[in-house]
């Protein structure tokens, strides 16, 4: 008995496996969908002229004289009148799974005319046999044919989907939508056609709301939704509210994030107004919500006076900063946008995406479209960039190419030093030597008493740029053993802030890996702490701060007012988390994704900073802080560089070291493991 019903059950879920793969070829297939409907409507629309007939004369109609018979020919005309008009009213467009009353207003305006019109060809053709009595039968019959068609293939389908979905009950998703209002009615209705969710409730903050039902499904507070989580076994949680502010969206967010729930948004708006919400639409909280704080607006006045009809150059274009750089200047009106990269595919990624962009500006017409221009090159090489500069003329520098990957820097101190204090010294004197009006250099929270050689490299980096802003006649002295002396007519300033989420080098990305693979997660150490940001805002951030200097005698240091810093550890737990997982440990050993503790790597700080001074300025930006920070004069500086760059050919270490420890206070880079 019990192999018979379980060969029974066996060959019901072949079945409905079978209703599965057909049903989802009709809702996700407009063609098949189209398909299947014209077939039916043609059928219903030469059906219903019978079955009229019959009503009326109360026997079957067999036509005689097939070839000259007027109501026979009229009768195969009927679909080539119905189908066009219900094509016109959009019977075809609307998918079986998701009809609405909208829906049914339309097939009762597509069969009024077409009835309409075929009577009149009958009046006008003077056809025998078909009274006005007849017309009206034939309207209603072709009216319940139409619209009940429909209902009875969307009930058909639901049937299968409610006796699929009890089969697969241990795979589908049970979820909650936060938000009862429009749009999470209609991801309601979407998702209660999927065979991958299981809707069971609704979340809203609306009191009046709460105790209701919405779709047979309750309207819960915050007060019982842990409750009703863990004994429903909820799963995941849809955030269905578009028009929340990044504010409300944290706070929403910090009153979830206790629940043992995945938690995903809402798909396009578009996508929910057309029906069409399938489960690859649904995604995963932005990488943003990781830092439950409010996105800081960028002020456009400044972004605008930057950037705007100017010929901008970002070097580093296809890394994180410097393509976000990228898009931020090209909505701003740029006349040219140079890209400079190193990597032929990180060049080749941004091209191609900035290009998909400028398609938006055809628009406004072509004197605002902007002119592209990617160049492979290294900030190193001083030929090919002066050839740039002195052929394109660029007015705003960004400088964005660096080695910023702590670990291996440390396993590749000359290159690293090479690139990221000679390749700015280079990109800077060119910009000097050609007048570029504006040059920001992009710097790090690790240039502040670095303890690694990146933010050392990074620091005196910082220092070159200070020690040339002052220099009216600046004299170079060492580079490719040429002397030379220019005017400097070029305002210099730098951009310093903390980590950026999703970033190459953040951990999002790796301990995103590391969930999706079960675990552990790896951290240097609990109490690691760090400044983050958005890549967006970073962007705009370090655009603003270009127009904010005004200062031609100082190279200015701009600061991001970041708030307090985020422990890696806490960041960690709040991405699993939201993931849906648990965390495991001592408390918790069934736990899904444990930690495991590696730490610190050398060179690296238990806790980063931003100012190595206490005195930071307010700036017309509240949110940007300025530093006023020690530095040695140009001469002094030059003469350390050329020892510097003496050893680095030599590879002499020692001696390297040794010029870190006079120009980097702070810490002993001698006594560093190597």
């Amino acid at each position: 008995m019990t192999l018979l019903l379980f060969w029974k059950k066996k060959v019901f879920t072949m079945q409905l496996n079978y209703f599965y793969i057909i049903s989802s070829l009709i809702s996700r297939h407009p063609k098949i969908n189209q398909f299947i409907l014209l077939v039916i409507d043609i059928a219903i629309i030469i059906g219903s002229l019978l079955i009229s007939f019959f009503i009326y004369q109360e026997r079957i109609y067999l036509p005689t004289n097939v070839i000259e018979n007027k109501i026979l020919w009229l009768v195969f005309v009927a679909p080539l009148i119905a189908l066009p008009i219900f094509y016109y009213f959009s019977l075809y467009r609307a998918i079986m799974h998701y009809l609405e009353i909208r829906a049914s207003f339309a097939v009762i305006k597509a069969v009024s005319l077409y009835s309409l019109i075929w009577a009149l060809i009958v009046i006008f053709s003077k056809v025998e046999g078909i009274p006005l009595s007849f017309l009206l039968i034939n309207f209603m019959i072709t009216l319940l044919g139409i619209g009940g068609s429909r209902i009875i293939i969307r009930y058909l389908l639901s049937l299968i989907r409610k006796s699929t979905r009890k089969i697969m009950s241990d795979t589908v998703s049970r979820v909650l939508i936060f938000g009862a209002g429009e749009a999470g009615r209609q991801l309601a209705f979407g998702l209660t056609h999927s065979f991958d969710y299981q809707l069971c409730g609704f979340v809203d903050e609306n009191t009046q709301l709460h105790g209701r039902e919405l779709m047979g499904c309750p309207i819960l507070s915050y007060n019982n939704l842990s409750t009703y989580v863990r004994e429903k076994k909820i799963t995941d949680l849809l955030l269905a509210i578009p028009s929340l502010s990044r504010k409300e969206r944290n706070r929403i967010l910090h009153n979830l994030y206790s629940l043992p729930l995945r938690i995903r948004t809402l798909p396009g708006l578009f996508n929910l107004v057309h029906g069409q919400v399938y489960t690859t639409d649904l995604q995963d909280l932005d990488i943003d919500d990781l830092l439950m704080r409010q996105a800081i607006e960028p002020n456009e006045d400044l972004m605008k006076k930057q950037v705007n009809n100017k010929i901008i150059l970002v070097t580093g274009a296809g890394g994180s900063i410097g393509s976000e750089i990228c898009r931020q200047v090209l909505q701003r009106f740029p006349k040219t946008l140079i890209l400079f990269e190193l990597n032929e595919y990180a060049l080749y990624s941004i091209h191609q995406e900035l290009l998909s962009h400028i398609k938006k500006f055809e628009d406004y017409g072509n004197f605002y479209k902007p002119k592209l221009i990617p160049l492979l090159g290294s900030i190193q090489d001083e030929k090919r960039l002066n050839k740039i500069f002195m052929t394109l003329k660029p007015e705003v520098i960004y400088h964005t190419a660096a080695y910023k990957h702590v670990p291996m820097v440390e396993d590749n101190i000359a290159e690293g030093i090479k690139n990221n204090v000679f390749g700015t010294l280079i990109v800077a004197k060119i910009s000097i030597e050609h007048e570029v009006s504006k040059f920001v250099f992009i710097s790090t929270d690790k240039a502040v008493n670095p303890t690694n050689i990146m933010g050392a490299s990074k620091r005196i980096a910082e220092m070159t740029i200070q020690s040339m802003a002052p220099e009216i006649k600046i004299f170079f002295n060492f580079l490719n053993n040429n002397s030379s002396q220019f005017i400097n007519k070029t305002n210099f300033s730098i951009v310093r802030f903390g980590n950026v989420l999703n970033s190459s080098g953040s951990v999002i990305p790796f301990f995103k890996k590391q969930i999706q693979n079960g675990g552990p997660i790896t951290i240097t150490d609990m109490n690691v702490s760090r400044y983050f940001m958005t890549i967006s805002e970073a962007a705009q951030l370090v655009i603003q701060s270009g127009a904010l200097s005004i200062n031609q005698d100082v190279a200015e240091i701009f600061v991001l007012d970041m708030n307090e810093p985020v422990k890696i550890y806490d960041l960690a737990c709040r991405m699993v988390k939201m993931s849906g997982l648990r965390i495991k440990d001592e408390n918790n050993p069934n736990g899904d994704i444990a930690f495991e503790i590696i730490g610190l790597r050398p060179g690296e700080k238990l806790h980063e900073e931003l100012l190595i001074g206490n005195n930071p300025q307010p700036t017309p930006n509240v949110k940007i802080l300025k530093a006023n920070e020690e530095f040695v004069v140009w001469d002094k500086l030059q003469e350390q560089l050329n020892l510097l760059k003496t050893a680095l050919d030599k590879n002499d270490l020692e001696t390297i070291f040794d010029i870190l420890n006079i120009l980097v206070k702070g810490y002993d880079f001698k006594t560093r493991e190597t």
